[in-house]
């Protein structure tokens, strides 16, 4: 009888990380929380953010085009950080009858504490989910798109593949982290079993840029948990062997990929 496949996105039972290095690549000061829960579990968190958050380069423009995706008939946030940068530039009102959807749940709750109650999430939380809803399928002929450049370019292009004018309103930016001893020094130390936790390919990215030759083997070495098959790829492709697609990004869902891998490993499975 052929054995089951393995699932990385199931929840083991009685999830643990015992003995086990989470390596969070979130944004700068954005990986906290995530590395309480792993603490939580009995693993190790080293903090390695793939990028930092800035303020958009031209405040003004940003501003106006900002106005012009709150009047879409339908707008995406795609992050916590779309939404506190938002209402730096502009209060978030929509108009009456703009549909605003978020990529997930955290996102929701960051509008919601900023008057914008009505907001629709899908059940994946990513650009894949997204794209899933039947508000998108077909999406009405303009879509405003709240976020920053570079990140979710699937949805993009998706839209404007569905006949969509995208109304683009980059409110911050993502550039590559200032990686210092803090976060190499760990790095070089860190024991395996290594989990690498991926949300972003972006991050990926601008890791694979940073890192010396020695630490970007050593993170390489580890175990990728992609938050989608496309960040799967990318991480296969950056030189990961070993890559693991878990439900989402949501925190939870990465950490239960990790646990998920790890007691299989723990329990003598490849």
């Amino acid at each position: 009888m052929k054995a089951p496949a393995f699932d990385a996105a199931a929840k083991p039972s009685h999830p643990s990380l015992h003995g086990a290095t989470l390596v969070l690549t979130r944004a700068a000061g954005s990986a906290q929380s995530e590395a309480r829960r792993v603490r939580a579990l009995g693993g190790h968190a080293l903090l390695l953010p793939g990028s930092r958050l800035a303020p958009a380069a031209d405040a003004a423009a940003a501003r106006a085009a900002l106005r012009a995706a709150l009047r879409a008939p339908l707008c995406i946030f795609v992050s916590p950080a779309a939404v506190r940068a938002a209402t730096h530039l502009n209060a978030l009102i929509a108009a009456p009858r703009t549909r605003v959807l978020a990529v997930g749940a955290a996102t929701a709750r960051a509008l919601r504490r900023h008057g914008v109650f009505d907001v629709e999430i899908p059940a994946r939380a990513d650009s894949e989910g997204l794209l899933a809803l039947p508000a998108l399928t077909p999406p009405p002929l303009r879509v405003g798109l709240i976020g920053a450049p570079g990140g979710r370019e699937l949805l993009p292009r998706a839209l404007t593949a569905r006949g969509a004018q995208v109304l683009r309103a980059d409110v911050y930016r993502r550039l590559p982290a200032h990686l210092d001893r803090r976060h190499l020094l760990p790095l070089h130390r860190a024991r395996a079993p290594l989990y690498v936790l991926l949300s972003s390919s972006e991050a990926l990215a601008h890791l694979m840029q940073s890192l010396p030759t020695a630490l970007r083997a050593r993170l390489l070495a580890g175990t990728a948990i992609a938050s989608s098959a496309r960040v799967a790829a990318v991480a296969r492709a950056a030189g990961f062997a070993q890559v693991h697609q878990a439900r989402s990004a949501l925190s939870a869902d990465l950490l239960a990929g990790a646990c998920a891998v790890h007691a299989r490993r723990r329990g003598g499975g490849a």
